[in-house]
């Protein structure tokens, strides 16, 4: 079997034969969608692209995103003999035969552009043989790659080309790309549609054609139909807008149920956000939310599972990250509730919004220099720990405020530990500013 398909820059649109995705590929920057951050005006790849000074490079990022085809766009600007190889099918043999005819060619004058989809996947052997061309200069090596390669390409490769980290399309990309599709599925298709199939795809466009391609075979008259969609699914599809009713609607339904200790309802209105493609970080940004303000210090861990929920769905991902989300739902559902930090904030708000700005005291003012010492800066501060159980009587708020209760505890979890030390801490400080009887 060939190495390298002898039609790889073929244009395939008007063959129906093949697959929705690979019809649809461009064939021009301008065609092209997402990855501004790299492509758009005046970015350094886009510049050596158009100035056909390219150097060997690795496009890292997720399914479906273009790296193939910005290969493919690639070598066509750049006038390249272009060479697709595959990790399966290649050995050191056939690597070292290829690159030797790129030698040759460039001597000739040609220049040859080496593409390895899931570069990855060759062994370090193989990805030896390809280093001394790529450093004298003989090939334009591109490897596209899932995996980070700081982990999957030798370090002497790596070294040698400069890596592109592309990202996931956003859903507006992905429905640019669905609109552009429907004349060759010859369907028509309501907006809302293929906002449903863009939040499935999850950023992946190859995924979004697949699913355009299924519905519109099995929908009639021409019109794409959401039984047709959830058909090709294989699921129900949810009703859901990220930016609209209903999206507010299932957050709120998550932060009450959570609010409510009902770990069940929980659980389920989070299904239902996850059913339905939303943001996993914007889960985790409210749950750290719920955490402190419906929990607060009747648990203390609350925030810290949400926070490491937070970074386990940073990590992991989809579909891995979701179960640390139903974790920190499940631990915050089950958690003692308290909101008097929230209160005790929105007292002190109030305290500042109504009272002028009050200045410092004087006795709580750091005195740097010897004039500041002389005004008054510091004068009469307790240092706390040269005091029986580090209690000074000192007021530290400023006069007007003198006593005020911003803060109070509920009896619930851990904060009826803390009620009863604040107890403690202001009953004794109420014995020590009580003025001696003559």
């Amino acid at each position: 079997m060939s190495l390298f398909e002898s039609d790889a820059l073929a244009s395939p649109k008007d063959d129906a034969g093949r697959p929705l995705a690979e019809r649809m590929r461009p064939a021009t920057l301008e065609e092209f969608v997402g990855q501004q951050h790299i492509l758009g005006e005046g970015k350094p790849l886009r510049v050596q692209i158009e100035r056909d000074q390219l150097s060997s490079i690795i496009l890292w990022g997720p399914p479906g995103v273009g790296k193939t085809t910005l290969a493919k766009i690639i070598a066509r600007l750049t006038h390249c003999d272009f060479i697709p190889f595959s990790a399966v099918l290649s050995g050191i043999k056939e690597i070292k035969a290829v690159m030797a005819d790129a030698e040759r060619s460039r001597r000739a004058g040609r220049r040859t552009l080496i593409f390895i989809d899931e570069i990855h996947r060759f062994n370090k052997a193989q990805q030896d043989a390809f280093l001394p061309y790529v450093e004298r200069g003989d090939v334009i090596l591109i490897g596209a790659t899932t995996e980070n390669p700081s982990f999957e390409v030798i370090s002497a490769l790596l070294s040698r080309t400069k890596v592109y980290m592309l990202k996931p399309l956003s859903e507006d990309e992905i429905q640019v790309l669905l609109r552009r599709a429907l004349p060759l599925v010859r369907v028509e298709a309501p907006e809302d549609l293929l906002k449903q199939i863009a939040i499935y795809a999850n950023g992946d466009a190859r995924t979004a054609y697949n699913i355009l391609e299924l519905a519109a075979a099995a929908s009639q008259g021409g019109h794409l139909t959401a039984q047709a969609v959830e058909d090709s699914l294989e699921r129900k599809m949810l009703l859901y807008d990220k930016a609209g009713e209903e999206h507010f609607n299932l957050i709120s339904a998550l932060h009450k149920s959570v609010r409510s200790s009902d770990v069940d309802a929980s659980l389920y209105w989070l299904g239902r956000m996850l059913e339905s493609g939303e943001d996993r970080m914007y889960i985790a940004r409210r749950l750290v939310r719920m955490a402190i303000e419906d929990i607060g210090l009747a648990d203390p861990r609350a925030l810290e599972q949400s926070i490491a929920a937070m970074q386990a769905v940073h990590f992991l991902g989809i579909p891995e990250g979701d179960l640390a989300l139903a974790q920190a739902a499940i631990y915050l559902a089950a958690s003692p509730k308290s909101d008097a930090s929230y209160r005790a904030l929105g007292r002190v708000m109030e305290a500042i919004e109504s009272r002028r700005a009050e200045p410092v005291p004087l006795h709580l003012r750091n005195a740097p220099t010897g004039l500041m010492k002389q005004w008054g800066y510091g004068a009469g501060y307790q240092h706390a720990h040269k005091f029986e159980d580090a209690l000074p009587d000192m007021e530290c708020l400023p006069e007007s405020l003198a006593g005020t209760t911003f803060y109070e505890p509920t009896n619930r979890g851990a904060e009826q530990r803390i009620a009863e030390r604040l107890e403690q801490i202001r009953n004794r400080k109420k014995k020590q500013q009580v003025p001696p009887q003559e």
